[in-house]
């Protein structure tokens, strides 16, 4: 059994694993705002229960002990984003800091039963694949909007950046999961995107179109 801040310790490696290999300390550190020193005391204390593995100056890596752990915590707080959005009608860009206090619930019956209720869900309200109670993960395929040409369509089936900011501005474009898109322009000088959606022209700057997920239908 883990604590609140060993899970929310597990959590984070697991994240920054998925884009290196090795963990340094000092992006665990900046992700969970703390001092390195500290980060390496509780890193230790996660060895020490089989966690991870640590070698000093060498990063940090889970053990698939700590990856079972890990992806556990990420199942529940994507389940709670779920229900939060689908059965109390939160919004997507509300439900991160609830589901970080819900995704700490113990009880395995609860998660279970909650992942029923839900109709079993594959992804969550920002298009993150859910896995199943084994811990596996169903494939998904997407393309970023940035990679589309000028004539390609697709579906919005996720973002690859969840601040509140960025999940506001998509709502006020009307850019939300589920949206079918065209894109009609790329500007060469700044890599501005234009597309319709919703017979709708809408214009999104290079940096947007790169955290949009599309499922691409190639061209119309």
């Amino acid at each position: 059994m883990q604590s609140f801040t060993e899970e929310n310790y597990l959590k984070v490696i697991y994240h920054l694993a998925e884009k290196t290999e090795t963990v340094q300390t000092n992006a665990i550190a900046e992700q969970i705002q703390t001092k390195p020193a500290s980060v390496t005391d509780m890193i230790k204390k996660l060895a020490d229960k089989g966690l991870v593995d640590y070698i000093k100056y060498q990063g940090v890596s889970l053990t698939d002990k700590g990856r079972s752990a890990a992806i556990d915590i990420v199942r529940k707080h994507r389940l709670w984003e779920v229900f939060l959005v689908d059965k109390l009608n939160f919004k997507w860009d509300e439900v991160h800091d609830v589901a970080e206090e819900l995704e700490h619930i113990k009880s395995v019956d609860l998660i279970e039963r909650l992942d029923e209720f839900l109709g079993f869900p594959k992804s969550d309200p920002h298009g993150d694949p859910i896995p199943d109670k084994h811990g596996r993960f169903a494939k998904t395929q997407f393309i970023k909007l940035i990679d589309l040409k000028v004539g390609d369509s697709g579906t919005i089936t996720g973002v690859s950046q969840h601040s509140s900011a960025f999940l506001k501005h998509l709502e006020k474009l009307g850019l939300t999961l589920g949206k079918q898109i065209q894109i009609t322009d790329v500007t060469d000088f700044d890599g501005s995107v234009e597309i319709l959606s919703s017979e709708k022209q809408i214009n999104i700057s290079r940096e947007v179109a790169k955290h949009i997920l599309i499922s691409s239908n190639g061209k119309i």
